[in-house]
């Protein structure tokens, strides 16, 4: 019986062709730092939904990983749910998903970017602290992280409430995830502290 995957899950890269005649499989990884994927014993994979399908998408399933290692940009591994180079065909478009509580331990001043997105980003206004907005998500421009931010206002309960633009979109500011800019991080409380302008 398949067990059932857990709650924590991240995705962290998507399976594009087999690799070699024994069954290996080849992985594009989500980020260019693919330590985890090469750490982890066990990976989930789910199987691709076709754009526009009505079916409900199936559960993630579990697979050992017997050998894996970097290839260039890729991954390549041989796990044990994948007998040959057949199978391993059939898994082209399936993503890879590891538990958040299986990743290694990050270097001091090093964090996961699954870890940055919901967490608070602090600007300056007048040289005092303002909330920016909450992290969405985390893009790699090549030479450094960048913060994609949805911009946030507190209302009258002290809620975040969305600034919306007339489209009735939310705004959303780009901050470099620099030390030169955020300057305090604190993952525990889901802030961050930066120098960046609030109305920039």
């Amino acid at each position: 019986m398949q067990a059932e995957a857990p709650a924590d899950l991240v995705e962290l890269g998507r399976i594009v062709s087999a690799y070699g005649v024994r069954g290996w499989v080849k992985i594009q990884p989500h980020s260019a730092n693919s330590q985890v994927l090469l750490a982890a014993t066990t990976w989930w994979l789910k199987a691709p939904v076709a754009p526009g399908s009505t079916a409900a998408a199936k559960p993630a399933f579990k697979a050992g990983v017997k050998n894996c290692r970097p290839q260039g940009a890729t991954v390549v591994a041989e796990l044990d749910c994948v007998p040959d180079r057949d199978r391993a065909e059939a898994m082209k478009g399936h993503t890879v998903w590891v538990p958040r509580v299986d990743f290694p331990a990050a270097d001091d001043d090093e964090y996961y970017w699954v870890d940055l997105i919901g967490c608070r980003l602090f600007g300056e206004s007048d040289g005092r602290s303002a909330l920016i907005g909450m992290v969405l998500d985390v893009v790699d421009n090549g030479a450094h992280a960048v913060l994609r931010v949805g911009r946030v206002v507190q209302d009258e309960h002290g809620k975040d409430a969305p600034i919306l633009n007339d489209k009735g979109k939310q705004l959303e500011v780009l901050s470099p995830f620099v030390a030169a800019h955020v300057h305090t991080v604190d993952i525990t409380n889901k802030r961050l502290d930066s120098n960046w302008p609030v109305e920039f």
